[in-house]
């Protein structure tokens, strides 16, 4: 029994070998995915809702399903972006005056698009970062409606990156003021 047991210790010291050495080859597959522990790491910091949706996005990048993995990390995205305007919403509605909004949750009747636009009236978003989050609206929009847009496994982990590192910012931003 202790020689099986050795055996299958081994071999799992081997498979966990091979797998480091095939996550830097982008073709390795399953092997790559190892690499996804330190985007599962940057989730520290987001409410219950916000991480699970970046967790199922994750699970989506490990199984190849990288469209889906594009919707449900917007999904967490927008959800946080949700959360800080509901911090300000006397601001949103002086500037949106047509907007019916209470608490967070109300912000969901609203187009992303415009969600976008709002958090740039108010400051929580300049320019330049309005710019690049319709862009990443954009692609999520390939991804969640017929399109010849197909990620690939980079593609999506950067698009995954990308809304994480933007959360980061906001984080900070907001423990600023």
């Amino acid at each position: 029994m202790d020689i099986l047991e050795n055996m299958v210790k081994n071999l799992l010291k081997y498979e966990s070998e091979v797998h480091k050495l095939l996550s830097t080859y982008e073709s390795a597959g399953k092997s790559r995915i190892i690499r996804l522990d330190e985007s599962y790491k940057e989730l520290d910091g987001l409410s219950i809702e916000q991480d699970e949706l970046f967790r199922e996005a994750l699970r989506c990048v490990e199984n190849g399903l990288f469209r889906a993995a594009h919707v449900l990390a917007w999904a967490g995205f927008i959800d946080f972006l949700h959360s800080i305007l509901a911090l300000h919403i006397p601001q949103i509605k002086n500037k949106k005056e047509k907007w019916k909004i209470s608490k967070k949750e109300d912000f969901r009747e609203y187009p992303d698009f415009q969600i976008i636009e709002a958090a740039k009236d108010v400051g929580i978003l300049n320019k330049s970062e309005m710019k690049t989050l319709k862009g990443l609206l954009s692609k999520r929009n390939e991804c969640a409606h017929p399109s010849d847009y197909f990620p690939d496994l980079n593609e999506t982990l950067g698009y995954i990156s990308e809304l994480l590192k933007r959360i980061k910012i906001l984080q900070m931003r907001i423990k600023e003021k």
